[in-house]
């Protein structure tokens, strides 16, 4: 007998974009993060690129009707409830996606001028043709550098990104978020003009260079949440998340820079159930190895992190700890994301400096456990009486196992897999025993 069928309907996103053969940025990008984002991806390719992590080594535009029978294709047969633009390449093309524009729902334009190994996209007579174009649009999303090309200001602090955005809504669109990646200043700060107003949206700035494909993974990630029916704001915001941590977790291939991890938002959701699931493992095995020695009155915290966590809503743990009972070693309840907000906080602050530290423990601490970690001889750091959290982040040494704080008498030791966590806090407990 035939399966029933059980179809889905996602909305359905449009990008009008060229191609890049190495993956990272374009059409690729672009059709990687919508799907990433729940939605359905269709495309209208303008220009195919030879490209790379290390730079464009030759670009072919596609003849306007070609351009146009792509357009036609997909907006005859689909319901598309959104369209970002990437790299339109010259004046003809930019002049073409206007006549459609009454046609293309939710219209993020991101005006694509220059790739981030520095080559040119776009055609210099072809600048001035945005302008007609970002009139249309639902929102625009220049760099520094594009910003300075379509409104004469270059901007170099947060005042005069919002002058960039004012510009641009006076010249038609109904909002604009002037990204911060290029302006220099010591956090990442992202500023969404509309006609109801200014917001500023900051994150800390990433060691890194790869950034290959960034601009069209935010463009393509909003569009998708617009396609959903979230308004503007929290469209942008998810967008500017996702990129976040899609720059931080990049993708190191290829012999250039890399790329940005356009899945990571799925890709980290995937692993939650399997990062509770080792958890619970943990926790049972230190109670069959009954590690009471290192637990206090406020019991034993055991978290972990997924693999791209951002925040304690990525980190498992034990929901009210394991705690001593008369019968032994008991957790309070099972486990779930967000349940210990101070072993999760010194776990992320300690992922800052080694990202690969996925699991902690928090036991108690004293003389005996003094002792112990001093015959074990762990490379310890030890927060003060006065201390702030944040000195975890940027002592936390490449070696570094437990970290000692006196404020609550505890001792939290860390690990990169879950096995090692599960040994080291039995050999603490045997240790102190």
């Amino acid at each position: 007998m035939a399966r029933q069928e059980a179809p889905v309907s996602p909305p359905v996103v449009l990008t009008i974009a060229g191609s890049d053969s190495g993956g990272g940025a374009g059409i690729q990008a672009d059709l990687k993060t919508i799907e990433a984002g729940g939605a359905f991806g269709t495309s209208a390719i303008t220009s195919v690129t030879a490209q790379n992590t290390r730079g464009v080594h030759g670009s072919h535009l596609l003849p306007i009707e070609e351009i146009e029978a792509q357009i036609d294709a997909v907006l005859e047969d689909f319901d598309v409830a959104a369209v970002k633009t990437g790299m339109l390449a010259t004046e003809g093309v930019i002049e073409t996606v206007r006549k459609y524009a009454d046609r293309l729902p939710n219209l993020v334009v991101d005006p694509v001028m220059v790739a981030a190994s520095g080559d040119r996209l776009l055609e210099p007579d072809a600048e001035a043709a945005y302008e007609e174009l970002i009139a249309e649009s639902t929102l625009v999303t220049p760099n520094a550098d594009e910003a300075a090309v379509l409104t004469g200001v270059d901007p170099d602090d947060e005042g005069e990104a919002r002058e960039v955005g004012e510009r641009l809504v006076e010249m038609g669109a109904d909002a604009a978020l002037v990204k911060g990646g290029h302006i220099p200043i010591p956090e990442v700060t992202d500023v969404l003009v509309t006609d109801d107003g200014i917001r500023t949206i900051r994150h800390p700035r990433v060691d890194t260079e790869a950034t290959h494909g960034s601009g069209c993974t935010l463009s393509s990630a909003i569009a998708t949440r617009l396609a959903h029916g979230d308004d503007l704001p929290a469209a942008v915001e998810s967008g500017i998340d996702l990129l976040s941590r899609a720059i931080r977790y990049n993708l190191d291939v290829g012999d250039g820079p890399g790329a940005v991890h356009h899945m990571v938002e799925t890709r980290d959701r995937a692993a939650r159930e399997g990062t509770a699931e080792t958890v619970e493992g943990v926790v049972r095995a230190l109670v069959e190895r009954d590690v009471t020695p290192v637990v206090d009155e406020a019991g034993l915290a055991v978290v972990g992190a997924t693999p791209y966590a951002e925040g304690e809503h990525d980190v498992a743990a034990v929901e009210g700890r394991i705690a001593k009972t008369l019968s032994g070693l008991r957790p309070n309840r099972g486990v779930r994301f967000g349940a210990s907000s101070r072993v999760a906080e010194m776990l992320l602050d300690a992922r800052e400096e080694r990202p690969v530290l996925s699991f902690a423990c928090r036991c108690r601490y004293g003389s005996r456990v003094a002792a112990a970690l001093d015959e074990l001889d762990w490379p310890t750091l030890t927060l003060g009486h006065d201390a702030d959290l944040t000195r975890v982040e940027g002592a936390f040494g490449t070696k570094t196992v437990a970290l000692v704080d006196l404020r609550t008498n505890s001792t939290v030791v860390f690990a990169e897999r879950a096995a090692t966590l599960r040994e080291r806090v039995v050999t603490l407990a045997e240790a102190v025993e």
